[in-house]
């Protein structure tokens, strides 16, 4: 079990990028959370078993349909043992 954050950079707000990322992260088994972020990036962290979570990762950098990525940064974290997929709201500033 592995835990990744990664950072989407690019036109990746407006383009159905979280519920798409939800409908891969649920098929490939992958749990953990996305959330558009105000300065228009993308956020997400995903865990499960290595290849998943990796395949997962190579969408995020391609998106979906409408997306143009431009950047993704990608860093290890330890796993929480979540179970499901979830788009979250922003954080809250303060």
């Amino acid at each position: 079990m592995i835990r990744r954050s990664i950072v989407v950079h690019g036109n990746v707000q407006g383009v159905g990028f979280r519920y798409s990322a939800r409908r891969e992260a649920e098929r490939l088994g992958v749990a953990g959370w996305v959330r558009n972020r105000p300065d228009g990036a993308v956020e997400a962290e995903i865990e499960g078993d290595e290849a998943s979570v990796t395949e997962l990762i190579d969408w995020f950098t391609a998106g979906p349909a409408g997306a143009i990525v431009s950047g993704t940064d990608v860093a290890e974290r330890e796993p929480l043992g979540e179970h499901a997929f979830r788009i979250i709201g922003w954080p809250v500033a303060g």
